[in-house]
């Protein structure tokens, strides 16, 4: 094992990853779960979820644009676009860019949604422990990263 500050040799370095990848799917799977959880009380499903905090972030964008951001099918985004829709937490507006596409934005409602969702989510995350430091997490998310730096290019929507 490599305890220094040295990069590893790829041999290790695809060891050492794999245990990450071993602990992410389970904490992912988990995660939503609990996400999933507290949907009854604002009505988002996890999809939902996450195009009303994209939209949150970089409204407005239509739902290729979503798709590519989120790295899920735009089939699978529309889904999530509709539904939202018909909670009155997204609007369709012209795109002048491009007809065929238009641009998807939250409602006050909507917005409402997803802070609502998000005051949740931060309350679940203040109780993870460990003693955390901010270099723990500055590391963490340095290596997820660059552990999804190597999927950029999945392709989503096989044609």
């Amino acid at each position: 094992m490599n305890d220094s500050d040295e990069p590893l040799a790829p041999d290790e370095l695809g060891h050492r990853v794999a245990e990450v990848f071993d602990l992410v799917g389970p904490l992912y799977r988990r995660a939503l779960r609990k996400l999933e959880q507290g949907e009854p009380a604002e009505g988002a499903s996890v999809g939902v979820r996450s195009v009303l905090d994209l939209l949150r972030l970089s409204e407005p964008m239509t739902v290729p644009q979503m798709a590519r951001v989120l790295a899920l099918s735009r089939q699978f985004v529309q889904r999530m676009v509709n539904d939202a829709s018909a909670r009155g937490w997204t609007e369709v507006t012209p795109n002048p860019a491009h007809q065929r596409s238009s641009l998807i934005r939250l409602t006050g409602e909507g917005r409402a949604a997803i802070n609502a969702i998000r005051a949740r989510e931060q309350a679940l995350n203040q109780q993870v422990g460990g003693g955390l430091t901010d270099a723990d997490l500055t590391a963490c998310l340095r290596v997820l990263r660059e552990m999804l730096k190597t999927f950029d290019q999945a392709d989503t929507d096989p044609d």
